[in-house]
């Protein structure tokens, strides 16, 4: 199948409500001339993710996204990884963040990781990112990165979102939390699935 491409001005739905990932997409898109939207903006809801994968979870949101705003959409599900939790908390990342009146406090998850992780020999973690690129159609593309690197406690940095300030990458000595935001952009799994997909489907 001939790769099928957005054109240079098209407008494209970013299908997250989470505003650190929306920026951080956007930036990776605008030197690209395409115009991104939120979906929070459209007024679209939040498909349950009920996959068992990244991918999955991506493909379910960008499907959404695509259908209710007939424009093409993007989504990205990613999510913080922990060897010594068998890959927890994976695909629940968010999950594991989420408070009982629904919120989500990232402060409380890392703890909870943390707890549940104990007193084991083995830093090591990742972080994953699938994004799909989903058309009004139906035809859909997934393209995944992934970084490595260890878990680290406490938490450092202000900077980034989600479990952030409790990673380093592999050759790094700072938290994700602490980088600058184009050096994370430069290294991080989003960058590298996002690649993936410039390459594929954004212009020439």
């Amino acid at each position: 199948m001939a790769e099928r491409r957005l054109d240079r001005g098209a407008r494209l739905v970013i299908a997250t409500h989470n505003a650190g990932k929306l920026a951080e997409i956007a930036a990776l898109l605008a030197p690209c001339g395409i115009e991104t939207v939120g979906a929070a903006a459209l007024g679209l809801p939040e498909p349950a993710e009920t996959g068992e994968s990244f991918a999955a979870n991506a493909t379910i949101k960008a499907v959404a996204a695509a259908a209710a705003s007939g424009l093409p959409a993007l989504a990205d599900d990613s999510g913080f990884c922990v060897a010594a939790l068998g890959g927890a908390p994976g695909v629940r990342t968010a999950d594991v963040a989420t408070l009982p009146d629904g919120t989500r406090d990232y402060s409380v998850g890392m703890a909870r990781v943390r707890a549940n992780i104990g007193e084991p020999a083995n830093t090591s973690a990742w972080f994953v990112c699938a994004l799909a690129l989903a058309w009004p159609d139906g035809e859909v593309s997934v393209f995944e990165g992934r970084v490595d690197g260890t878990w680290v406690w406490p938490p450092r940095g202000e900077r980034g979102f989600g479990f952030d300030p409790m990673f380093v990458p592999e050759g790094g000595r700072e938290t994700f939390g602490e980088l600058p935001p184009e050096e994370k952009h430069a290294i991080s799994h989003r960058a590298r699935a996002f690649a993936l997909f410039a390459a594929a489907a954004l212009p020439r």
